[in-house]
């Protein structure tokens, strides 16, 4: 069998633990600790996080998407794939060392997407952009760390509280999509979407296709376009 490699590794933002970046042949995986974050191997369910949204606003001219979380692209790419030559895509990364492994080490598998003219790259805090204006989206998705029960970095509950769906709500314009991923359900973050004034439909998808881990993805609606 193919022995993994490590290619780099970063601090995560607090400094207290580890991204791995790791290669076996073709495949990748960035790890931290024993935690697999992602696998090359299995995108399933982060490309149905774009596919879900971007149905949701097909009839939206000029759409702008905010995605949080660049990991391995897959959210990126399926977003590219469903959207016109009139979208924008804002995509927040708070770890510069991912942004430099996708143009880098997994730059073939990235495929040029990160110079796609509809593509700006920020490597900020997602929670940031949110903040920083009303209606300014037609959709954010969400793919940051484990999903509401955070791994990587605590100040990511921040988004997932009641506080940070409201702000996710004034971001988004009349009939906005808030979509979030998640490595398992979690009925109070569920709870707290509808607090928040959100129609909300859960959907279960697999990690690769039919087969592989089951994922939630929460889709959010933000009332109804005028």
């Amino acid at each position: 069998m193919i022995p993994w490699v490590q290619l780099d590794c970063a601090k995560t933002p607090d400094g207290r633990q580890e991204l791995r970046l790791k290669r076996r042949g073709s495949e990748f995986s960035i790890m931290l600790g024993t935690n697999e974050l992602m696998n090359s191997r299995l995108s399933g369910s982060e490309e149905a996080l774009a596919k879900l949204s971007c149905r949701k606003i097909a009839s939206h001219r000029q759409p702008r998407i905010l995605i949080g979380g660049l990991g391995m692209g897959f959210t990126l790419r399926a977003a590219l794939a469903e959207l016109g030559g009139d979208a924008q895509i804002v995509v927040a990364e708070l770890v510069p060392a991912v942004v430099a492994w996708a143009r880098g080490p997994m730059a073939e598998m990235f495929g040029g997407c990160l110079d796609d003219p509809r593509v700006t790259v920020e490597e900020t805090d997602v929670g940031q952009l949110i903040r920083s204006q009303a209606s300014g989206y037609d959709a954010i998705l969400l793919d940051v760390d484990n999903g509401p029960e955070g791994i990587v970095h605590k100040s990511n509950d921040a988004l997932y509280s009641l506080q940070g769906l409201a702000a996710a709500r004034t971001a988004l314009k009349p009939g906005g999509v808030l979509a979030v991923w998640s490595q398992g359900s979690d009925s109070g973050f569920a709870r707290r979407l509808k607090q928040a004034g959100f129609a909300v439909e859960e959907v279960n998808t697999r990690a690769n296709g039919k087969r592989g881990a089951r994922h939630v993805i929460w889709i959010a609606t933000n009332g109804s376009r005028p």
